[in-house]
């Protein structure tokens, strides 16, 4: 089988798959999803064989790390059985297998996670007060959260909080979610609200510029620099003397795409190069009515179409850079 590198048109080496493993969710976070969402019939979704064949293509082919997300992946029947597949490419071929998570079902699986090879989370939190995470999320309870991220760190995953900012609803909680990082030993990323499909509010009333968040949290805290890197769009700084790192993804006002090494791939089998575009090449099809060779073939055609870079705005009334909603493509 073929084992030569992912090069795209501009030179980048891709090392970095994510995996939509559902795009069904259990919570209705409003900068996400409308509140009545159509997800995909379970017959449109790749088989979970299928999920790890065509992952272990990429990592054939030097893929280094691999993420699963949703939707939420905990609600997806027998997840256990791909993590521990993928788990078992750790150390050999694979650095790093990792998962996002909303975390309220966290706590009945951290172990299992933990014995698969996942070594880290993400846990998306935008709030820890409960009347204030009930309404961003529509009617979760963020006791379950919480649950799930005390459950991971007490079986050794390393937690990093993913906390969108949101204007007007969690802007005076993120000092305060530093601070709580700080004391639990978790890292925290803030992430700038994106344009992805139709909500039922205008994300331009909830748009906070990180660079101001920035500014005002270096004034609370002591900020150095920190080279390390997730092989995400994050960069991270070190907070005071604290093993914790504050992380920030700004794709509104700080552009990271020149050195994009990432590629998504839905539940669907949809291969997109880009978050913010919608050309995509169907894995699905190629693996199924061609095999690896044409899988392979497929791959190498969607590597030729990555753009160089997204085209995200936000602005009062404006339509989302893209119709499909992040749960579809994998956070």
């Amino acid at each position: 089988m073929r084992s030569d590198p992912l090069i795209d048109a501009h030179g980048r080496q891709i090392r970095y798959l994510r995996i939509s493993v559902t795009d069904r969710c259990d919570l209705r976070c409003r900068y996400c999803m409308a509140e009545q969402m159509t997800f995909l019939p379970r017959s449109a979704l790749l088989a979970l064989e299928e999920i790890a064949i065509i992952a272990e293509r990429f990592i054939a082919r030097g893929v280094r790390k691999i993420r699963l997300s949703g939707g939420e992946p905990l609600v997806r029947r027998d997840i256990g059985e791909l993590v521990r597949r993928l788990g078992g490419h750790v150390g050999t071929g694979l650095d790093e297998l990792t998962m996002t998570t909303n975390g309220t079902r966290l706590a009945q699986h951290a172990v299992a996670l933990r014995e698969a090879g996942i070594r880290r989370v993400n846990v998306s939190l935008d709030s820890r007060n409960a009347e204030t995470f009930r309404y961003i999320t529509r009617h979760g309870n963020v006791a379950e959260v919480l649950d799930g991220i005390a459950a991971a760190a007490a079986v050794g995953l390393r937690v990093k909080i993913n906390m969108v900012a949101l204007a007007g609803l969690n802007e005076e909680e993120i000092a305060p979610m530093l601070d709580w990082c700080v004391a639990e030993g978790h890292d925290l990323t803030l992430i700038e609200t994106m344009p992805l499909g139709a909500v039922d509010e205008d994300r331009a009333d909830r748009f906070v510029p990180l660079t101001r968040l920035f500014e005002d949290l270096s004034a609370r805290f002591a900020l150095s620099r920190d080279p390390h890197g997730t092989g995400g769009p994050a960069r991270y700084w070190q907070v005071d003397d604290s093993g914790t790192r504050l992380g920030l993804i700004s794709p509104l006002t700080a552009n990271f795409c020149d050195g994009c090494n990432r590629v998504r791939l839905t539940t669907e089998g949809k291969l997109y190069m880009c978050l913010g575009h919608d050309d995509q090449v169907d894995l699905k099809a190629a693996l199924r009515d061609g095999g690896v060779d044409a899988l392979d073939a497929a791959i190498d055609g969607a590597l030729a179409i990555k753009p160089a870079r997204h085209d995200f705005s936000i602005s009062r009334g404006a339509a989302p850079a893209v119709a499909r909603h992040m749960s579809v493509t994998g956070g």
